[in-house]
């Protein structure tokens, strides 16, 4: 039964990783979730309270995944109007583009709500770049965490 709790552990893990990558797949908490499985075999044993942080972690980062676009966005000068574009352009581009959506979904979403607003085009391209940063901001968080967590795993095995 450990060897097959051990399998899914590592498939967790990797599917955590490429979550990081693949918007649609949340990363940390499949990561956390790998490391949640392997406690539970003879492999590895961890603290609650490191469990607890790694929880933690890896729902603060997943929030964290949707906030920080619309702050990009804000930061690189998008008003109101350029948040609540790159937030729907988030979710109609996962709903209609898949994980792709989800990249130029509030880059465009922020163009087209500063351009609706009144922006010329330097300014709403501005802000949706701030949006698009903010993605990757929030890809690295992912990764950060997942590849902290996938260290403790690994060390845990050895």
């Amino acid at each position: 039964m450990d060897y097959f709790l051990l399998a899914i552990a590592i498939i967790l893990i990797i599917g955590g990783l490429l979550g990081c990558i693949l918007p649609i797949i949340p990363g940390p908490p499949l990561s956390f979730l790998g490391i949640l499985v392997l406690h539970f075999t003879e492999f590895a044993e961890y603290s609650t309270n490191f469990l607890l942080i790694l929880a933690f972690i890896a729902i603060l980062v997943t929030v964290l995944d949707y906030i920080v676009p619309v702050w990009g966005t804000k930061k690189f000068g998008g008003t109101k109007a350029g948040m609540w574009g790159a937030t729907i352009g988030m979710v109609i581009g996962m709903i209609f583009f898949g994980p792709f959506g989800l990249i130029i979904g509030p880059l465009v979403g922020a163009i087209v709500g500063e351009s609706l607003k009144g922006a010329n085009n330097k300014d709403a391209f501005k802000a949706g770049m701030g949006a698009f940063i903010g993605f990757l901001t929030g890809v690295g968080l992912k990764l950060a965490a997942s590849i902290y967590i996938t260290w403790h795993f690994v060390k845990g095995l050895l």
